[in-house]
């Protein structure tokens, strides 16, 4: 049930949003690209920084760099700063933590913010492009890897796969279904200027791509990405005198777990992701239901945590995730379109930073895609080739965070306030 949250219910709301250009190839330091991403927020905001009290935090993991260093880069002194780890549940929990630092009078607004090379530098679950030797997660057997690594499961799709490949066992699921999911973020990127995946894929392409774990193909899993990207919240009141229409959180929900997270798969019942758990809490403060919500932002590390997650929150039933995703109700111009810049799979890898971004443009009706005049929130939604993304009367958006089948987190915005 709720904590309490409610209290908190449309109190706060992202102001600013920003992010470096996603490549495989940046160039740069960690350092720098969060300086850029952060800048950007913060003249996408309009906000008086010499007369606002910042705090900052971050998912710091891999090669990024810390809040501090890059604040000072860009002249600004903090009132608070902590630098986090926790996956790709980050981006929603963080959110809630940012409004409770301000909600106790810390500061006014909380910067937060993620950079990583993540193809050019640090690779999650291996080695950098050109190095050699194991992936760093084959050699770790302590904390999450304790009953993992020794089994010689070494990569997040090793480790996730076994409780998807369990729910195509139990209820049918398959590869076709699945596939539909790489399929329709494509179709979503396509009208993306600045996804790194453009092209259009069909469920074809994505079944006769190589293994990479079986039954998963290549085109199951996302894209890898240099990039930072940053999010600006502050106080609903600040919000109404800043530059940007107001995109008010109606609550979130913070790395709710199942009872076994580092051997979820020892714990029956595997096929349930860590949401059926978040989503009561979420949805109770946020004072909102299922069918209220215009537009999805699941985690998609690979085709079926997305799947996972919109049968963990209650969007179907589980077991008919394969029937929900492959029936168009994901798809722009569907019931509730899911991921609409392309997500992981094809925009870029951020660790949930650029869906929250892009649900944010969403209420904003300024998504950049090829409508001529998006910059003034006039779209044609037509969603054919190289054309529109943004949802017609987007008024409420949802994101689902993953860090692993276990866990979940979650967040709910609108515009009505």
């Amino acid at each position: 049930m709720a904590r309490g949250q409610s209290a908190l219910r449309g109190k706060y709301a992202i102001v600013g949003v920003g992010e470096t250009d996603y490549s495989r190839n940046s160039g740069r330091t960690t350092r720098a690209m969060a300086a850029e991403a952060i800048n950007n927020a913060l003249d996408d905001s309009g906000i008086d920084i010499a007369n606002t009290s910042f705090g900052i935090t971050s998912y710091s993991g891999n090669d990024a760099t810390g809040s501090a260093a890059v604040m000072s880069d860009l002249g600004i002194r903090l009132d608070y700063e902590v630098d986090t780890m926790g996956g790709g549940s980050s981006t929603e929990t963080l959110i809630g933590l940012s409004m409770g630092v301000i909600e106790a009078g810390l500061c006014d607004a909380m910067v937060i913010h993620r950079t990583m090379n993540g193809y050019t530098g640090r690779r999650i679950g291996g080695t950098p492009i050109g190095a050699s030797g194991p992936p760093p997660f084959a050699t770790n057997h302590g904390d999450h890897n304790l009953h993992s690594g020794i089994y010689g499961v070494g990569s997040a799709l090793q480790s996730f796969s076994l409780a998807f490949v369990r729910h195509m066992y139990e209820f049918g699921t398959t590869p076709e279904q699945l596939a539909h999911v790489k399929m329709v973020h494509s179709k979503h990127a396509s009208n993306n200027p600045k996804a790194y995946y453009k092209e259009r894929v069909t469920v074809e392409d994505v079944l006769n791509s190589r293994y990479v774990v079986e039954p998963f193909h290549l085109l199951d899993c996302c894209v890898e990405t240099d990039n930072a990207t940053a999010i600006i919240v502050t106080s609903i009141e600040r919000a109404r005198d800043l530059r940007q229409p107001v995109t008010a959180i109606l609550g979130t929900g913070g790395r709710a777990h199942k009872a076994a997270v580092d051997y979820a798969w020892g714990h029956a019942p595997i096929t349930h992701q860590g949401g059926i758990h978040t989503r009561d809490i979420v949805f109770s403060n946020a004072g909102v239901g299922h069918e209220d919500i215009d537009v999805t932002g699941a985690y998609d590390a690979f085709t079926f945590t997305t799947l996972m997650q919109l049968e963990a929150y209650g969007f179907c039933e589980i077991g008919e995730g394969g029937d929900y995703v492959s029936s168009g109700a994901i798809e722009l111009g569907g019931r509730r379109p899911n991921n609409t810049s392309g997500g992981h799979l094809c925009e870029a890898y951020t660790h949930g930073m650029n869906m929250v971004i892009e649900n944010v443009r969403q209420l904003r009706g300024t998504v950049d895609d090829y409508c001529s005049d998006w910059k003034a929130g006039v779209h044609i939604y037509d969603y054919s080739e190289r054309r529109c993304r943004q949802v017609r009367d987007a008024q409420v958006t949802m994101n689902l965070g993953w860090a692993q089948p276990a866990t979940s987190s979650a967040l709910i915005m609108t515009n009505q306030l």
